[in-house]
């Protein structure tokens, strides 16, 4: 399996972007997805990230409320809604895959698969 993220690019505070991450290859019949995040000069960080089945979710406590992760109708496209941006926000983000189903979604070493990352750039 590969993943390939896509959706940055260069938004004002207050702004919005929608994240996509697509599987391609080889494909699971089910696995958790998730969304990290690396800003310039800080190690890499979780954002987001959605069970197999779509029906649960979790957050940074930073981007709660203005980030929503969420999985297509075929359930393997995974999205990340964007809201309120904040030149906090600007990071290379990158959507992640774990076709094994561990319990925790939260730590990078949960995930196996990774995506090349797309750049959002939040400007004031």
């Amino acid at each position: 399996i590969q993943l390939q993220a896509s959706g940055g690019g260069l938004v004002q505070a207050g702004g919005s972007l929608r994240l996509s991450c697509a599987p391609s290859g080889r494909t699971y019949s089910s696995y958790n997805m998730g969304w990290f995040r690396q800003a310039p000069g800080k190690e890499r960080e979780f954002v987001a990230a959605i069970r197999w089945s779509g029906d649960r979710t979790y957050y940074a406590v930073s981007v709660k409320g203005r980030f929503t992760i969420s999985r297509g109708n075929d359930m393997n496209t995974m999205y990340l809604q964007m809201n309120n941006l904040t030149p906090e926000d600007t990071a290379v983000y990158y959507c992640a895959a774990d076709p094994a189903l561990k319990s925790t979604t939260t730590a990078e070493w949960a995930y196996e698969v990774w995506g090349q990352g797309t750049l959002v750039t939040v400007s004031s």
